[in-house]
Formats: C-alpha cells, structure tokens, sequence
C-alpha cells in the first residue's frame, strides 16, 4: 500500500500554507495542553461495562484511548511499512511456516506506576484476552485466537507458538488487543469496568466523567515510557463533544486546536470553499468502509436471491456523492482500493445499478416482490451522515418496486448488542482496520466467531483461502486467494459494501506533527502533536 499524506491546498486548491511552514517540533510545554476534538461517545452501561479495557474495545474510538496509553510489543511506523519494534527491542518468525513468533523485550521496561514490565506481564495480557471468563462476543479476542501457547524465559524473551501459519500476526501484536496490562490493575478473569485505563505507552490518562459519560480525557506524559515514540507534547486533552457543530465552533473560537473524529462531510466542503486564516485541513488516505450486512439466518434474506437483488439495485456512486460528496468514493469489495489484493468483485459481478436485472433475479428465485425489509442504523457512531444515507438507500431500494424498505435508527449502545443478536436482518455497520492489510478486511466478517456474529459459512473460505493466504509472508503473493474470496463474496453477498472514506484533520497553524497524528491504520497518534508558531 502507497499512503500519501497531502494538505488539501495540493488536492483541491485550499489556499493555506503548509504545515510544515507553521512551526518546529513542539514546544513541550506541559502547561499549554493541546485540546483534540472528538464526537466519539463513550458511556457505562450494562452493554458496554469496560469501554477502554484491552478484553472488550473493539472500536476506533476506544482504540485511541489506549493506543496513547498502553503499549503493545510491536507498533505501526509513521506511513508505510510493517510493524515495528515498540515494547519490543525485536521479534521475528524464527521458523520456515511463520508459526513460532519470538520477541525480545526492552530492557528496564516499566509501567506507569514504575513497577518493571516482564514477559510474563506479556504472556498474562494476552492470555487474559483469551480467557473463556472475560471473552465478551463484542470483543476483539479474534485477533489472538490463533495463539495456541505462550511460552517466556526470564524477564525478556516471550515465543507465540500459533496454531497455523500467519504472516500477519506482528500486524495483530501491533493492535491494542495485545497491549499489555499489569496484574495489579486489571483481573485475569474479569473486565476493568469503567473508563479507567493504564499501562506503559506514551502517556498516562485521567478521565473527566459526568453522569456515567466521558466528558474529557487528559494524556499526560508518561516518565516511565521506553519505546520507538517521541511524545511532542507533555499533555494533550482528548474532548468529547456532542456533534460536529459544537466541535467545529471550538475549533473556530479556539477552544481546541485540532478535530478530526467524525467531521461531517458539509464541514470539509467549508473549509474548502471558505478557508479560515488560522486553520489547515489535511486530507489523507482513508481506510474506512461502510457496507451493509445481513443476518443470512433471518426469513427476509435468507434467499441469496434477495441480496443479489439488492446488490443489483443499490447506486453507491449517488449514494457517495449525494451524501459525502469529495470525502468518499463508491466501493465494490470489503478491501479498499489502494489495499493490495483489492479486486472490483461486485462490479464485475453486478455492473451498474439495474432493477430490471434485478427483478430477473428474484423471478428466477421465484421471490414475490416487494420485499418488506427494515434497515438498521446507528444514529451516534459513525457521523452526522449516517441517517440521510439510509434515506436514500431506501429510496433507492423502493424506487425499484421490488422492495418495501423502512429504516431505523438506534443508539450505538443498543445497536451493537442488538445486531450481535441476530435481531437485525439488515444493519449498517463501518470498519476501521486493526491493521493495513487484506485480511484484516476480510477475516473478522467471514472467520469462525467473526465480529459480526454472522452466521454465514462458506467452507471454502474458511478452510482453504483465509490459511493459504495467511501462509504467505509476500502479501503480493497471497492476491490470488484473497480475490477469490472477494469474488465469493459478491456472489453469496453475506455484506454489501458502500464506500469507501477519506480521512480529515482540521487544525489550527500552529499545531505541528498533524499529518502524522493519523496512522495508516487510521487511529490517532496524539504523541506526534506539538505546539510550534503560528504560519
């Protein structure tokens, strides 16, 4: 993958100076905390118990709390690349079938609280996400279920012994998963509930809540840190707000300094046409998809004839654009486009929209139209567009007289358990990646125990095409298998991709780092912002 970090002045004419004119490498300034904006919503409840434990977070929101805050043995390099050594002074594969994985600690590694960091605190973290007693079904235990033992000797040597190969398993001890925790502040055998989170990264968190609600979290740096990263700043303050708007005024009267999580499509198009003197708009390439997906065990899509259908009819060129104009583009497979093993598998399978060929296929199927169908929505997670997307999927859909479609939006607290239920036949959903690379687009919805709770089985795709090409250590090598498995995909439709996103920063001039305040994994990396002079 190629990821090019561009200010939008040389993509569609903004006219700001560049970042790199604004300032040096950060004051350090512990006194003048960088304020970063954020619509992510996080609140206590029975659902959601332990938002910020490494056992339960499985969201780009909860991910950049403890990306910040905890430390994993391998980390993602600024741009491109594979992971690199954090915690780790080195890890490799140390046989031919990439299934014994050792790592090497950093000497005098300690947690926030200064007592020593060992590989036997490595062995317990990841053995604690895979406890039977704290698996949550929300929880992203996926990425270590391939870990068959953990072995340590002394104090700094730690061996994965996987139960089969899998070339992409440094991605996964690079994911907040695998952070490693202490014994003395979080149980092996019970969550951590509330915001509370701790370990040896970059920064220290405290939390400001109101009414079970994060309000605000303050990073500060972390003393005890040793690792490839340099914080810029000594305090950085994560706020959380309730919409776009209230965000966008913040950083317009200078309430905060910088906003990237979720700004709505209309406020890139503002700072486009309208440039403010003392803000910089980044654009970068963005790894977000939306697709739908279906519950292939409810009667309204049970029939494969049914979402071919809907595949068939529904325009994502005019759904990207009516809604998202610049900031996405039309996607036709779960991988993005500029993921090596994308493959255009729905277009070829299904060209352009067409109900005519639509109705041929629910004839054939013998399917009485129309089909009456709820849509499911998130109304607080994925941004202020979900709902009218949802509109004109509708509209779409019943245009066609094939389908009756009504649409539904619930509270991300209610969503996720409810369609990890089965009790949606048809819900929208996003993804951002654990990591940048095929598989993760595609193994967390079609493997056994998949993030969706899906109940779709293809065993071509389980036992023959997920292990070949997780066998491969040259990802090029391993496009075969993965094009395959996108083209059954588009012929079974179990998920109907959307689009794809673009991702933003907006941020005042005289904020440093911030085209590197974004991995290629698209979570934040708040270490990399400093304060310089304004441009």
């Amino acid at each position: 993958m190629n990821r090019k970090t561009l200010v939008l002045p040389a993509v569609i004419g903004l006219l700001a100076p560049a970042l790199a004119a604004c300032g040096g490498s950060g004051s350090g300034d512990g006194d003048d905390a960088i304020a970063v904006g954020t619509t992510d919503a996080f609140a206590i409840s029975k659902e959601v118990p332990a938002p910020f434990d490494p056992a339960y977070a499985y969201d780009a929101g909860s991910w950049n709390i403890l990306r910040q805050t905890v430390q994993t043995l391998m980390a993602l390099p600024r741009g491109d690349g594979e992971p690199q050594p954090e915690a780790a002074e080195q890890c490799g594969f140390t046989d031919t079938g990439n299934e014994r994985y050792a790592c090497t600690l950093r000497k005098g590694l300690k947690f926030s609280d200064g007592k020593a960091l060992t590989a036997a605190d490595v062995k317990f973290s990841i053995e604690r996400v895979r406890d039977m007693k704290i698996k949550d079904p929300s929880g992203s235990d996926g990425l270590v279920s391939n870990v068959e033992e953990i072995e340590t000797e002394g104090d700094r040597e730690v061996v994965f012994h996987l139960k089969t190969p899998d070339a992409t398993f440094p991605y996964k001890l690079a994911t907040p998963t695998a952070g490693i925790v202490s014994k003395d502040h979080y149980s092996k055998s019970k969550l951590r509930d509330g915001f509370e989170v701790s370990g040896s990264g970059p920064y220290t968190a405290k939390q400001e809540v109101k009414d079970d609600r994060l309000v605000k979290t303050v990073f500060t740096k972390n003393p005890e840190y040793k690792g490839q990263f340099k914080p810029q700043s000594d305090k950085v303050e994560l706020r959380n707000f309730a919409d776009t708007d209230a965000m966008g005024k913040a950083l317009k009267d200078g309430d905060i300094d910088l906003m990237t999580r979720t700004m709505s499509p209309e406020q890139v198009k503002q700072l486009d046409a309208s440039p403010d003197k003392n803000i910089d708009l980044v654009e970068m390439q963005g790894l977000e998809i939306r697709y739908l997906a279906f519950n292939t065990d409810a009667p309204a899509v049970k029939t494969k004839a049914v979402r071919q259908a809907m595949a068939q009819i529904v325009d994502r060129g005019a759904l990207a654009s009516q809604v998202y104009g610049s900031t996405a583009d039309p996607l036709f497979s779960l991988v993005p486009t500029t993921i090596t093993g994308h493959a255009n598998s729905f277009f070829n399978k299904y060209g352009n929209p067409s109900p005519a060929k639509a109705r041929q296929v629910l004839e054939k199927a013998n399917i009485s139209t129309p089909v009456k169908l709820t849509l499911h929505y998130t109304t607080d997670h994925y941004g202020p567009g979900t709902k009218k997307e949802f509109e004109i999927l509708q509209k779409q859909l019943n245009d066609s007289g094939l389908f009756e479609v009504s649409v539904k939006g619930v509270p991300w607290s209610t969503f996720r358990a409810a369609e990890r239920d089965g009790k949606y036949a048809v819900y929208g959903m996003g993804w951002f990646p654990d990591f940048p690379d095929a598989d993760n687009f595609l193994a967390p919805f079609l493997d056994k125990d998949n993030f969706l709770g899906s109940p779709y089985v293809n065993g071509t795709i389980n036992d023959q095409l997920i292990p070949t090409s997780r066998r491969e250590a040259d990802r090029l090598a391993a496009s075969k298998s993965i094009r395959k498995i996108q083209d059954i995909v588009a012929e079974d439709v179990p998920v109907l991709p959307l689009w794809q996103g673009k991702q933003y920063i907006a941020a005042r001039d005289d904020i440093t780092g911030v085209e590197w305040a974004l991995n290629s994994a698209s979570n934040l990396q708040l270490w990399e912002l400093g304060r310089g002079v304004s441009g």
